[in-house]
């Protein structure tokens, strides 16, 4: 059996936005990440990047709304799926990840656009979109295919 290692987390800095509810689900809406001044040494260079992924908590899901199993955007018209087959935020450990474009950076804050996340949110880590982060052979399953094709034409 695997040791559970208590991992500990630091924030590095924060979300504000003035998005709320489905707002933040709005690709187009921007927000700001306001990072700690003692990492701010950390962003040298971010600025060259158009696209950076950031990880954040989701503090507004609390301990108990974690499951093992959902259907995906709580459709029941689609299967019945293990969490880490979904993209849903009631996980094991409610970690976010959003790929975003970068707008500008102004000393310790980076004006992004396509963040979902709340005001408040503590962000962990952000990281530099890399061509490491892409592949031509990418699989994904009907399901996911059927909620794509509802965005372009909708029911």
């Amino acid at each position: 059996m695997l040791p559970d290692l208590g991992i500990v987390l630091k924030s590095i800095g924060v979300v504000r936005t003035q998005a709320v509810g489905d707002e933040v689900k709005d690709k187009n809406r921007f927000s700001q990440i306001i990072i700690h001044d003692k990492f701010a040494e950390a962003l040298d260079g971010i600025n060259e990047f158009s696209h950076l992924f950031v990880l954040f908590w989701l503090n507004k899901v609390s301990n108990e709304e974690s499951l093992l199993k959902v259907h995906p955007r709580g459709r029941k018209d689609l299967p019945l799926l293990g969490v880490f087959a979904t993209r849903t935020m009631y996980r094991p450990n409610p970690i976010g990840l959003t790929l975003v474009e970068l707008a500008g950076v102004e000393g310790n804050v980076l004006t992004v656009r396509g963040l979902d996340a709340f005001d408040g949110t503590p962000i962990l880590d952000i990281k530099p979109f890399d061509n490491w982060d892409t592949t031509k052979d990418a699989r994904v399953p009907r399901w996911w295919i059927k909620l794509e094709n509802e965005k372009t034409h909708p029911p």
